[in-house]
């Protein structure tokens, strides 16, 4: 018995394509998925991206500036030292007293040039936006402490034009008052004319000086009577010069013929002659030395010869005394004694 083959599967029914229909994409749901999911990472990534070049990821140091006005400062404005920018507005706000409190966020590798005694200005020009500066003068000051506040100097130059326009009217109003015809200016420089024309006159400065002509013709017989004592001081100083040379040939031979001396000469050749009569009474003074020392000698002599002569003559006395002393003895006794009473009636 024939077994009979299974039946054959049927083809797909294949969908009719237009000619001018591309043929379909396959995975399509997936490769849009895809495309997708890179879109969104391109998006999260350039987020990330902003974010950090704007420092959102790096550590900051808080510094709260306090000023009574903050007008043209905003959020995210740089603030800046010697030109480069260090530190970025973070917040505005309004603090309990008042005035305006501004948080600036400074990048921790920036803070280091903030010290102490740093000092923050806030600038606002005619033209342009205001500038936040820092100024750093003394860098070996201890560094500035995060959350530090600080005061604010502000510099409006819109502020100093009410100020500029009173100056200028104030000016304008004195030049006015100069520049009149009754005003002291205009005295002083017709007074000035006439004192220049005084000095182009005939009297010239002395003129001004002096005031009149009878004073200046006083002035140059002065001047012309001190020229001719000039002269004549001239003349005498020409004599005094000529006293002088004499004087000199005189007394110290300068200028001299040969052989006749000066003063000087002659008082040093008279020195001279005094000098050995000198050496000659020095030489005579030594021999009298020499005889009063042989005087000294006889005088000594003289002087042990009358000492013996005084014991001589003690000697002497002692024996008359004795004599004396034995002719008394031998007038007392008898038959040699006589009366040598008187005795009066």
């Amino acid at each position: 018995m024939n077994a009979t083959p299974p039946p054959l599967p049927e083809p797909e029914a294949q969908p009719l394509l237009q000619p001018d229909q591309p043929p379909p994409v396959k995975n399509l749901e997936v490769k849009a998925a895809l495309l997708l999911l890179l879109m969104l990472v391109l998006v999260v990534g350039s987020a990330l991206y902003v974010l950090y070049a704007r420092g959102a990821f790096e550590r900051t140091q808080r510094l709260v500036l306090v000023s009574d006005d903050i007008e043209g400062v905003v959020v995210g404005m740089d603030m800046t030292f010697a030109g480069f920018a260090i530190g970025r507005v973070a917040r505005v706000e309004l603090g309990d007293d008042g005035n305006a409190r501004i948080l600036v966020d400074v990048p921790s590798k920036d803070a280091r040039w903030l010290r102490t005694s740093s000092i923050f200005t806030m600038e606002r020009s005619l033209v342009g936006s205001t500038r936040i500066r820092a100024y750093s003068g003394v860098l070996e000051d201890p560094p500035l402490e995060d959350g530090a506040e600080r005061t604010v100097l502000r510099g409006d130059a819109a502020a100093e034009i009410p100020k500029l326009t009173a100056s200028i009217r104030d000016l304008l109003d004195n030049l006015n008052a100069l520049t009149k015809s009754d005003a002291a200016l205009a005295q002083s420089l017709s007074n000035v004319q006439r004192v220049t024309d005084k000095l182009n006159g005939p009297q010239g400065a002395l003129g001004v000086l002096l005031g009149n002509e009878a004073d200046s013709k006083k002035i140059g017989e002065a001047l012309t009577r001190s020229n001719a004592l000039l002269a004549r001081a001239d003349a005498l100083v020409l004599r005094l010069d000529g006293l002088v040379k004499n004087a000199d040939r005189q007394v110290f031979g300068q200028g001299a013929a040969p052989g006749q001396g000066g003063l000087v000469s002659d008082a040093r050749a008279t020195v001279q002659q005094l000098n050995g009569l000198l050496g000659e009474a020095r030489g005579s003074l030594q021999r009298v030395d020499a005889v009063l020392i042989e005087a000294q000698a006889i005088a000594s002599n003289t002087r042990e010869a009358t000492v013996d002569l005084s014991a001589l003559r003690a000697e002497v006395e002692a024996s008359l005394r004795k004599v004396d002393s034995l002719v008394n003895e031998v007038n007392r006794k008898w038959p040699f004694a006589r009366e040598t009473e008187i005795r009066l009636p």
